[in-house]
């Protein structure tokens, strides 16, 4: 693709990056440790770690790691934890012994855990204690060796940390209980560590930085293996794209996406603290009025999330009174931004929500809005510096703008592969080095890259194709509707039909009424011919809706 946009919607943003800058992301980290040492970088329930105190946790982790563990490079360490101030610490000091990170979802069951743990030959674990009892039931049945285990109020201070372990153990009851004989605390493995001298280990481009996990709701969970390249590229086509508008050393950015996505991974944790930034973590984002409060708390600049989560703060009342003057950037990612919230957003915040668009396996960001544009447009933007696009047809050969087909992506954030799985890895990605996405898209007359759904969610209606997006969006821009899903149920008739899952604010909404509005704003075949109603939608960990436990809910109904 033609890169005129650059100059025309993003002026000052080079077309290419020099991924030859930095070595390793442990270079860049080293770099912003010494930079901005007595700057803040961190905080976490009050709690606040400069970028000094950040860099020698993390030298403590990586000693531990290096001379009590003995891990070498290469070595496999798993990470199962929410947003609290050690994930950053073990994350960056893994990275700095030479290991491999293995990000775990913390809500994971005992399936998904052994699964993991084993594909990924992980040896040692970092883990929330609140999630202990979990890998109890697998560590028999895994290779797993060294369990490390935090506790929230850990690096709280006295006496806060030890009142908040109370409360999270007594009161609220949030850690069931578990008994892993051997196990090492994280402050004890912090005290090991800082008793020994640790040794730099040598990190080049094609040393695997992460094996990211992807495609657990579509089957067998694969590691995108994601190089230090693969995630310094995406730092700096990331942090290329939004330097017009922040000032390095004074961004605040509130963190409420989980760290171990790889959306708030190289967004927030990679690409904001190579600019200086302080990271302010929310452990839990599902509680809204407290994710408010912590809001309030902090002259935050930026923010990245997923449409259900600015949905959710944008219909809490007390969103609004939230002093947003020094808000900069707003980034939603993950899913589709619907109009309707997009819109919203700008006229409570006075900030342009701006889409961007990637994959687990291109680490992630692949498009992006510039952020010259003020407005919605329905869009995933224009590719990130260094990164080509194609739409293809179903026989791979590249279509003409404004034709629709799948979006296939080429660039040095594309991952190495899945680890082990070289005919995956042939499935995805082509002798030309371009991925192909699953994701069926076109572009725009003006030069813009239109998502228009997920391949496997089209539904085929009398032999026209019906994209979910498209219905979801004209539903939501509905006055009274919180949340909606669209999916499409087997029909003998016309093969499929439109069904949606809606969850209404407006007690007095009918199907008659979704109905009529859906006949007002779209095509015949494209309207639901049947309208749920429910209290909540299926989601992911991120609060991405899950289409397909819709789908499989009503595989269920009729089998």
């Amino acid at each position: 693709m033609e890169k005129v946009w650059l100059k025309n919607y993003q002026p000052g943003v080079a077309h290419e990056i020099d991924i030859n800058q930095f070595q390793s992301i442990v270079e860049v980290f080293d770099r912003s440790a010494k930079k901005f040492r007595d700057r803040p970088a961190m905080a976490n329930m009050d709690k606040v770690l400069s970028y000094g105190e950040l860099d020698e946790l993390a030298t403590r982790f990586a000693s531990y790691l290096q001379n009590t563990l003995k891990l070498n490079k290469g070595d496999r360490v798993a990470v199962m934890m929410p947003n609290v101030l050690q994930y950053p610490i073990a994350v960056f000091g893994a990275l700095r012994a030479g290991c491999t990170v293995v990000n775990v979802n913390p809500l994971y069951t005992p399936r998904e855990l052994e699964h993991q743990l084993n594909d990924a030959g992980a040896e040692t674990i970092v883990i929330l204690e609140n999630f202990a009892n979990v890998l109890e039931d697998v560590l028999a049945r895994t290779k797993v060796r060294n369990v490390v285990i935090a506790s929230i109020g850990d690096l709280l201070g006295f006496p806060k940390g030890m009142l908040v372990n109370f409360v999270v153990r007594k009161i609220k009851k949030m850690v069931p209980a578990w008994n892993i004989p051997g196990h090492t605390r994280f402050n004890d493995a912090l005290s090991a560590g800082a008793g020994h001298t640790f040794r730099p280990v040598a990190l080049g481009h094609d040393d695997i930085a992460f094996l990211q996990y992807t495609g657990g709701t579509t089957g067998v969970s694969k590691g995108a293996m994601l190089l230090h390249r693969n995630i310094l590229a995406n730092m700096l086509q990331a942090g290329a794209w939004v330097k017009p508008v922040v000032r390095e050393g004074q961004e605040v950015i509130i963190t409420a996406l989980p760290l171990y996505h790889i959306f708030s991974l190289t967004a927030n944790l990679m690409v904001f603290t190579e600019l200086g930034a302080l990271n302010v973590l929310i452990t839990n984002p599902r509680d809204i009025p407290g994710f408010i409060k912590e809001i309030k708390k902090y002259k935050i600049t930026a923010m990245t999330g997923v449409n259900t989560l600015f949905n959710a703060l944008l219909n809490n009342p007390e969103f609004a009174t939230v002093d947003f003057s020094t808000w900069r950037l707003a980034l939603g990612g993950g899913m589709a931004v619907q109009k309707a919230v997009a819109d919203k957003w700008k006229q409570v915040t006075g900030v342009t929500l701006a889409e961007a668009y990637g994959l687990t396996e291109t680490s992630p960001a692949a498009c992006i809005n510039p952020l010259s544009i003020t407005e919605y447009n329905g869009t995933i933007g224009v590719p990130v510096p260094s990164t080509d696009i194609e739409i293809r047809d179903a026989q791979g050969n590249a279509l003409p703008q404004g034709e629709q087909g799948e979006l296939c992506i080429k660039g040095p954030q594309v991952m190495k592969g899945y680890w082990n799985r070289p005919d995956e890895t042939a499935k995805v990605i082509d002798d030309k080095g371009f991925l192909a996405t699953g994701d069926m898209a076109m572009v725009t007359p003006e030069g813009f890259v239109k998502l228009v759904d997920r391949k496997k969610d089209m539904i085929l209606v009398s032999g026209f194709n019906v994209y979910p997006n498209e219905v979801e969006d004209v539903v939501a821009s509905m006055p009274g509707i919180l949340e909606v899903a669209c999916i499409g149920i087997p029909d003998d008739k016309s093969g499929e039909v439109v069904k949606v899952f809606v969850v209404k604010k407006d007690a007095a909404i009918t199907e008659k009424d979704v109905i009529h509005h859906c006949r007002e704003n779209l095509t015949g075949y494209k309207v639901p011919k049947m309208v749920e109603f429910r209290q909540e939608l299926p989601k992911t960990n991120v609060g991405k809706i899950l289409r397909r436990a819709l789908r499989d809910q009503e595989v269920g109904k009729s089998a």
